[in-house]
């Protein structure tokens, strides 16, 4: 795939894709030293619906892959607004939003369940 040179010229996608990769490390540095406490038992799931024992607890793999989740996202976005641009700018300013916004709920999500343990 060929990078148009108007893209990696442009300042408003570079911003935000900078932002995109900050606050992914951002995401996996936050996971990773809340993980690295020792605890064997974390609460992965909470279901509203259910009365008693709402909450669901697992091993880290479930909170791992929010890390996962976030390299997808980082990656998956900027390979389809690198793929609109020539379509049309806005357009690739605006999924390279969205990924941020995942990026924040993300963030947000994980450290919720990561302060209940």
């Amino acid at each position: 795939m060929i990078i148009p040179k108007p893209y990696l010229r442009d300042r408003l996608v570079l911003l935000i894709v900078s932002v995109n990769v900050f606050l992914m490390f951002l995401l996996a540095i936050l996971t990773i030293l809340r993980l690295g406490t020792g605890h064997s038992s974390y609460i992965i799931q909470y279901r509203s619906d259910v009365t008693i024992n709402a909450f669901q607890s697992g091993s880290s793999t479930g909170l791992i892959s929010f890390i996962i989740f976030g390299l997808l996202v980082l990656v998956f976005n900027s390979l389809i607004s690198l793929r609109v641009y020539l379509i049309h700018r806005q357009l690739a300013v605006t999924v390279l939003g969205l990924g941020t916004l995942l990026l924040v709920l993300a963030i947000i999500v994980s450290n919720a369940l990561l302060v209940l343990r």
